[in-house]
């Protein structure tokens, strides 16, 4: 194929990407580009009816009920038809009709705009909502160095079968589920377990599939399918809690049924029955049901609720403070006990240098010299750690040779005929120096802290106690949502001890250890039963099941994607102390909506009594029913104000 020819194709390919990009998006986004050009159409017919330009203001608002209405008109018949059940998306297009029918086109016409835009909110948050599910497929490999008859080739992850056995290099991700048959290295679990610190796998130590091997290489033989690796179930179970409805949302769904059959009903009634019971005419009759039609449609209970929500999340957003959704803040306010993940969550995620004990006739200056600059040889994390804490202080590194790293224990170099190394207990035989730390050893192990030691021609000279430090606002923020008279449960993978040490140091309600991502979604169930509001705290892939399976997830704005993707609330500053400031705006929230939906409906109960009577003209029906609308959007817009 010649250059031109080339040229021309990838043209064609992008100009056909660019499109279906651009279809995408107005698939996305065009029933909300609807609802705001309805809106700025409703505007213009005003503005016209105002200069008593009618004709065109009439027409302004026609286009307004065409563009605005079809998609939750077509939403409405569709749904009336297949499931044989009336619904509020119909009875609010009929009533906007209605009121065009007795001449109030403005009325009609922002009663479909307030309809059309929170239609749109909600199908743009369910596009959104479903991403994380591709963002968690980028973290699985798909490719795998399959090991037969001595040699390797690469097949697709989908082909290995239970027995195979993969090879797999320093830096890649775990491609399956196994065991290790060769070799070792220390593996980063964090998106399966949550743990920070990485673990050293030797022969017949099992590993999971979308773990990161670090630093050395591996034969792993594998011992489930793809589809039955610890990482798809993540997948299936944020899938399955995903699609799972809320009692709240069930009970609209059935209250929508019987709300539009009752007023359509008594509607009907409405412009037969009372010309032959109070022989009205024919046209006080048909009157007085347009009129019933128009005050009796929930255009003030959508008002109680809408700009109040609207106005909630924009001072969340303000604050750090990201709502995916009205029902999220609602229930919010309802919480009864929260539970978070450790690692990225409650501690920074990264373990840090805490005590550095140093033996009293040794140097100390020179002991941290010779560690860090032997250290900065490793891509272990916790010699990253020691290096950055020596680097702090301002002690200079020097150039070393001759460094053996011993996969699993530690680190070893010879500086001028000494013999430095630096790792656990059994590479420096610390049994021989067992009590030379004595009860500051036993204080940091009972802290869950982290031991690297580090001896000198057979001598242990000093002890490097780590530790995933706390994030800086973590005790108030828990200290604040204990006054809440909530229950604050830690669920970690991490062992029992680091989380025991933890939960004391906040004074966490409880706390729960050793969990695996499965493990944390029946913990989240079983508090659940117990609790019945429950929110979720996470940062990690790790916690996406839990998060989306709690009946609040709560994600750190640091997180990985899919994390943020699977929440419903976002701490985009990562700061804890939102958490009990969020709870709050909820409650407060609660409150004015609540008030809106009592005044709107007893404003409903007396202009329908009043029309049944007579003594409500359309004019006095109209200021009562758009009153008593403008009336709680005021009111929720209160919540605008931190």
């Amino acid at each position: 194929m010649s250059s031109e020819a080339k040229i021309a194709t990838n043209q064609v390919v992008q100009t056909k990407a660019m499109e279906s990009r651009m279809k995408g998006k107005m698939k996305e986004h065009g029933e909300l580009m609807a609802a705001i050009l309805s809106g700025l159409l409703i505007f213009g017919g005003w503005l016209l009816n105002k200069a008593e330009i009618n004709t065109a203001s009439i027409t302004l608002y026609i286009m307004a009920f065409c563009i605005g209405g079809f998609a939750k008109a077509k939403e409405g018949l569709e749904a009336t038809i297949k499931e044989k059940e009336l619904n509020v998306e119909l009875l609010m297009f009929i009533a906007a009709v209605g009121s065009a029918i007795i001449g109030y086109w403005t009325e009609g016409a922002i009663l479909i705009f307030i309809f059309a835009l929170s239609g749109a909110l909600e199908t743009y948050t369910m596009n959104r909502s479903n991403k994380e599910i591709s963002s968690l497929m980028e973290l699985q490999p798909e490719e795998a160095f399959l090991v037969s008859n001595g040699e390797q080739r690469k097949v697709d992850v989908s082909e290995l079968e239970i027995g195979n056995v993969i090879f797999v290099k320093p830096g890649e991700r775990v491609p399956a589920d196994g065991v290790v048959v060769k070799g070792g290295s220390a593996i980063d679990e964090s998106a399966i377990t949550g743990e920070s610190m990485p673990i050293q796998k030797n022969i017949s130590d099992e590993v999971f599939a979308g773990t990161v091997n670090i630093t050395g290489s591996m034969s792993i033989q594998v011992t489930k399918l793809s589809v039955d690796t610890i990482f798809q179930k993540i997948i299936n179970l944020v899938q399955t809690a995903q699609s799972e409805k809320s009692p709240s949302q069930l009970f609209i769904e059935r209250f929508e049924g019987t709300y539009v059959k009752v007023v359509l009903s008594v509607v009907a009634l409405m412009m037969i029955l009372p010309h032959f019971l109070f022989s009205w005419s024919w046209q006080e009759t048909f009157y007085r049901a347009m009129v019933l039609l128009v005050v009796s449609s929930p255009c003030a209970l959508v008002a109680s609720i809408m700009p109040a929500t609207l106005s909630a999340i924009s001072n969340g957003a303000r604050n750090g403070i990201l709502f995916k959704g009205g029902v999220h803040l609602e229930n919010l306010g309802s919480l009864k006990a929260i539970a978070f993940d450790k690692t990225g969550t409650i501690t920074r995620g990264t373990p840090e240098v805490t005590d550095f004990i140093v033996v009293e006739e040794e140097n100390e200056r020179e002991i941290k010299q010779m560690a860090a600059s032997i250290e900065c040889h490793s891509n272990h994390p916790l010699a990253k750690a020691i290096v950055r804490h020596v680097v702090k202080g301002n002690v200079d590194l020097v150039e070393i040779e001759g460094i053996t790293d011993v996969l699993g224990f530690g680190i070893e170099a010879i500086i001028q005929g000494d013999i430095w190394k630096i790792g656990k207990a059994e590479f420096v035989n610390l049994e021989k120096d067992s009590e030379i730390f004595g009860a500051p050893l036993v204080d940091m192990t009972e802290k869950g802290k982290t031991m690297v030691y580090i001896q000198k021609n057979e001598k242990v000279i000093a002890l490097v106690a780590l530790k995933d430090i706390l994030r800086s606002d973590a005790k108030k923020a828990l200290q604040d949502l204990n006054s809440l008279d909530l229950a604050t449960v830690m669920i970690t993978g991490d062992n029992e001890k680091t989380a025991r040490a933890i939960a004391k140091d906040i004074k966490l309600s409880d706390y729960i250890s050793d969990c695996l991502p499965e493990n944390k979604v029946e913990k989240v169930k079983e508090l659940k039963k117990k609790y019945k509001v429950v929110a979720m705290v996470g940062d990690g892939v790790n916690d996406a099941p839990a998060l989306a399976t709690a009946s609040i997830g709560i994600a750190m704005g640091e997180g990985t994607d899919v994390a943020l993707e699977t929440a419903d609330v976002v701490l985009m500053k990562n700061e804890l102390l939102k958490i009990p400031q969020a709870i709050q705006l909820s409650k407060k929230m609660n409150r004015i909506i609540k008030q809106n939906i009592c005044f709107s409906i007893l404003v409903i109960m007396v202009l329908i009594s009043s029309n049944f009577l007579q003594v409500l003209d359309l004019p006095l029906g109209v200021i009562g029913h758009e009153g008593s609308t403008i009336l709680v959007i005021l009111n929720g817009l209160r919540l605008l104000k931190n």
